[in-house]
């Protein structure tokens, strides 16, 4: 089997526009391709991971990939999938964060010379004059076609700026640029993503002609890989300082059921002769094969030594209810009054709940534990002494949870 069915067997393409070129060149290391990444935080999220993996996929295979960080392109902002404008940054904001992607990549990528390449945008977008790029590519976009694009439907409801309607051309200047620059031939990109990267490849077939072999190819990011990016509306982040291994980890064991295979396929580097076995599963099975996804992936991101210490902990919460790796909150004396901290303040503090009015709501549905024990009175309270030592472990519901020490 070469990449490209193993591509397709593991669910991750969605559109392509020369399939069978692209499958020439991919499973025989002849393809530069590139994936872009704007820098819009200071950590990539687990959001990117099916795009991570694809890279170090197709690396393996011996095609050259183009790491694309968004300095230029994030100072516009990119409209799909949104119904507000992004929140606009500044330059100082955005090189950082690229710096902050760069040291991320590395832990998937071979950088090293002759291989995989890290560019950004900023160095040819932000000296573009402005007349200059739209008489060289102006002619080649219709503005009918674009409003009809995908990635503007949203926002036109609400009101597209003229900032945001430029990320098209952007986004298509980019490809054009590395079709000549670094021999770029293919991009891919989020399924959501489809009429900005069609541009590029009409773009570059109108300047340079028909048989300029410039390929598209989208993921299944949209309907997977942003789902996957997020959990009760926080971002899960791969920086350890904002999302922890273990929380990491416990993120990826608990997958809903119908999503644990299709995760295993598009997200590790497991044979498939393997994940086919594990299509068989049913029932508890499957809570085998989440652990064997959030182990995988934990190693991936965070090294083996930290996936350890995550299952281990993950175990040890779920059996004993002592585990010495979960993520922890710290309590000071401030926190107390009359040397009493009530259990709405416990979850606020412990960061489980947003408010106390939202903590009332847990324990009165009867979805707070503390050490295995149900809270069921919001006037329940702890002195100082019940958090030094080893703490107390507080779970709101089945997947949140922390150990609170003082």
């Amino acid at each position: 089997m070469g990449i490209f069915e193993e591509l397709k067997e593991r669910g991750l393409l969605a559109q392509l526009t020369d399939e069978d070129l692209i499958r020439d060149m991919i499973n025989n290391g002849k393809a530069t391709f590139y994936i872009g990444f704007d820098c819009t935080a200071d950590s990539l999220t687990a959001g990117h991971f099916m795009a991570l993996t694809l890279m170090k996929r197709l690396q393996m295979a011996g095609n050259k990939p183009i790491a694309l960080i968004g300095g230029g392109t994030t100072m516009i902002g990119d409209p799909s999938g949104r119904t507000d404008m992004r929140k606009m940054l500044t330059r100082e904001d955005i090189d950082h964060n690229a710096e902050c992607f760069k040291k991320q990549m590395e832990r998937f990528i071979d950088f090293g010379e002759g291989k995989a390449m890290m560019v950004n945008n900023a160095d040819w977008l932000l000296d573009l004059n402005y007349v200059e790029l739209l008489r060289e590519v102006g002619p080649c976009f219709s503005v009918n076609n674009m409003l009809r694009a995908e990635c503007y439907k949203q926002r036109m409801e609400k009101g597209l700026s003229f900032l945001e309607f430029n990320y098209m051309i952007m986004q298509s200047y980019d490809f054009y640029y590395m079709f000549q620059k670094y021999g770029c031939n293919m991009e891919f990109g989020g399924d959501d993503q489809w009429s900005n990267m069609l541009g590029g490849t009409e773009l570059i077939r109108k300047k340079l002609g028909k048989d300029a072999h410039a390929m598209t190819i989208t993921l299944l990011t949209d309907s997977q890989g942003r789902k996957m990016g997020k959990t009760a509306g926080n971002a899960v982040w791969l920086d350890p300082n904002k999302t922890s291994p273990f929380d990491f980890y416990q993120y990826w064991r608990n997958v809903d059921d119908a999503d644990v295979i299709k995760c295993i396929k598009m997200l590790t580097f497991l044979p498939m002769e393997e994940i086919r076995e594990m299509e068989k599963w049913e029932g508890a099975q499957l809570n085998k094969a989440k652990e064997i996804l959030a182990y995988e992936l934990t190693n991936l991101v965070h090294g083996k030594e930290e996936a350890d210490k995550a299952q281990d902990s993950a175990r040890a919460l779920f059996g004993s209810g002592n585990a010495s790796e979960m993520p922890t909150a710290t309590l000071t004396e401030a926190d107390f009054m009359d040397g009493k901290i009530d259990i709405l303040q416990v979850l606020v503090k412990a960061g489980l709940n947003q408010s106390r009015n939202e903590a009332r709501r847990a324990v009165e549905q009867g979805g707070v534990v503390v050490n295995d024990e149900k809270v069921t009175d919001i006037k329940t309270s702890y002195d100082a002494d019940a958090f030094k030592g080893d703490g107390l472990v507080v779970r709101r519901g089945k997947k949140n949870f922390k150990k609170v020490v003082m």
